[in-house]
């Protein structure tokens, strides 16, 4: 008979099961530190030797890592997702710029959607507070910072879409972009009126969300980033031009 005897989990698999949900889910992220083994077992209501049982298999799985005198933090595992290779391939090519805004723009329109369909009301909490935070910002002209929040902005409607694929293959892509590797996204936040469409971009996102539309919150996705899209094509035309103009001013004093 295809029975077996119940068994008792050892403490250290529930913990470890926890932990790995947690970073499954977006909650725990990439370089975040856990708390102190005292603080942990605490919580976990688990025993130290246990606790430590438990965090040295998910050190040995790569999830978690420890940091001399700083403690145990969630491994970059986002890191793995491109070779080093292809991510220099991606930042000296233009056509890698504008796939990865089509692959956003059909992914997080998805994700929009999903977001208006099956978040929770804290789900869009979370994004509409991050929104008010943007609007606060806006004033600053602090193009760091909008860039910053613009990124938390659009993660934030993947977590809310509780589909843990997509949330991981986001973060990865948005982890490439704030290093610059498909554009820079603080020259998006340095002309006025380009942040004000911006911003009321975004406000719009927000409201088709808060209202639980999900067309609505696709449509102003994808209208959102094709203005990027358009920005982005404009403003590498003016660098070509600004190279020629250059080249002609030079080719002028020398005459």
């Amino acid at each position: 008979m295809p029975f077996q005897r119940i068994q008792s989990e050892k403490l250290s698999h529930s913990v470890i099961r926890q932990i790995e949900q947690l970073v499954l889910r977006g909650i725990l992220r990439p370089g975040e530190r856990l708390p102190s083994e005292r603080e942990l077992s605490e919580k976990l209501g688990v025993s130290r030797p246990s606790l430590r049982e438990a965090l040295a298999e998910l050190q040995t799985r790569g999830l978690l890592e420890t940091r001399a005198g700083a403690g145990v933090f969630v491994a970059d595992v986002l890191g793995s997702a491109f070779s080093d290779a292809l991510i220099q391939l991606f930042a000296k090519h233009d056509e890698a710029v504008f796939d990865y805004l089509a692959f956003r723009r059909d992914l997080e329109g998805l994700a929009a959607d999903r977001a208006a369909r099956l978040g929770s009301e804290t789900d869009l909490k979370v994004v509409d507070t991050i929104f008010r935070k943007m609007e606060a910002a806006h004033s600053k002209r602090n193009p760091d910072e909008e860039s910053m929040l613009d990124a938390e902005f659009h993660l934030a409607i993947v977590e809310a879409s509780h589909n843990v694929i997509m949330l991981h293959m986001m973060r990865s892509m948005f982890d490439l972009l704030r290093e610059g590797v498909f554009y820079n996204r603080k020259i998006m936040f340095k002309q006025r009126a380009t942040r004000d469409q911006l911003l009321e971009q975004h406000r719009a996102i927000n409201a088709a969300l808060q209202a639980r539309d999900p067309q609505a919150a696709r449509g102003a996705v994808q209208h959102h980033l094709d203005f990027v899209e358009g920005s982005l094509a404009d403003w590498r035309q003016m660098e070509k031009n600004e190279e020629i103009a250059r080249q002609r001013y030079e080719h002028e004093q020398a005459r």
